[in-house]
């Protein structure tokens, strides 16, 4: 050992074995390195499966939290135009909140957020920036139900814009137009004439946009108009609305801003900004 010690002998020896005895060592260590890999294999396959989870989680959650700030957009747009239609009313108005639409397929009703605790008031009306909705028609403490203008026999005075000609919306039933009742075939109509309410019946202020004539049918033989309407304002679309608390005592002023003696120019309404429709002649 000393020899060897000092003066590295054996040195070769050692090397002659080892370089025989390597690939030995290397098969007697083959089942352990196949044991770690295929261990470190199903290690990492099930750290990518676990991730994949973890980011198609994520990826529901932003695509959830995009279509809830699109809504909050379109909510925050309603509410901003919503306060630009209180600027211009000179009358107290109730911001109300709808709550659901009741499971009933024959009557077009919704019920809102605010009752008779709040100062709301049998028959007022219901509207947002495009014009009327509909009007109260059973109150609670705490809710009411709305008549939307599409329920079955609804009615509203109405004038058209163009002339002042006078007349009364009626809803016909869920999905169908509106139609402008007791008119002769006479009447000066137009497709494309934009209804404003008539404020004679100390319901409905006056001025506000209800609804736009879509097809005039004329018999001549009947001396009578079959006149076809929709609706201004949407009437499933935001839930964000008004309740229009107006007196006809003492809000006795019209909404009308003027009417152009042109025959078709602009009227300038709460609810409405021209009076035609878009794609309408």
């Amino acid at each position: 050992m000393l020899i060897d010690f000092r003066y590295k002998t054996l040195n070769p020896i050692r090397d002659n074995l080892n370089w025989i005895l390597r690939p030995l060592e290397y098969v007697m260590q083959m089942p352990r390195n196949a044991l770690e890999a295929s261990s470190e294999y199903f290690t990492t396959r099930g750290t990518l499966d676990k991730e994949n989870q973890e980011m198609r989680v994520r990826q529901a959650e932003l695509s959830l939290l995009a279509n809830q700030s699109e809504f909050l957009t379109i909510e925050n747009q309603n509410l901003r135009q919503l306060m630009d239609l209180q600027k211009q009313i000179a009358f107290k108005t109730l911001p109300v909140e709808i709550l659901f639409n009741p499971p009933n397929p024959i009557s077009q009703r919704i019920v809102i957020n605010r009752g008779s605790h709040d100062g709301l008031r049998l028959g007022n009306p219901i509207a947002n920036d495009a014009g009327i909705l509909g009007q109260v028609v059973r109150l609670y403490d705490r809710s009411a139900e709305v008549s939307l203008l599409e329920d079955r026999d609804f009615a509203v005075p109405v004038q058209v814009a163009r002339n002042g000609l006078r007349a009364a919306v009626f809803g016909a039933g869920r999905g169908n137009p509106l139609e402008l009742r007791y008119l002769p075939v006479a009447s000066d109509l137009e497709v494309g004439d934009v209804l404003i309410t008539s404020g004679i019946d100390g319901v409905y202020p006056p001025g506000f946009a209800v609804a736009v004539i879509s097809r005039i049918e004329r018999n001549a033989e009947k001396n009578s108009s079959n006149v076809l309407c929709v609706p201004v304002a949407p009437l499933n679309r935001y839930r964000q609305v008004l309740a229009l608390l107006y007196d006809p005592q003492l809000d006795a002023k019209p909404s009308v801003a003027n009417t152009s003696s042109s025959g078709g120019a602009g009227v300038m309404t709460p609810g409405r900004r021209q009076t035609r429709a878009r794609g309408m002649q």
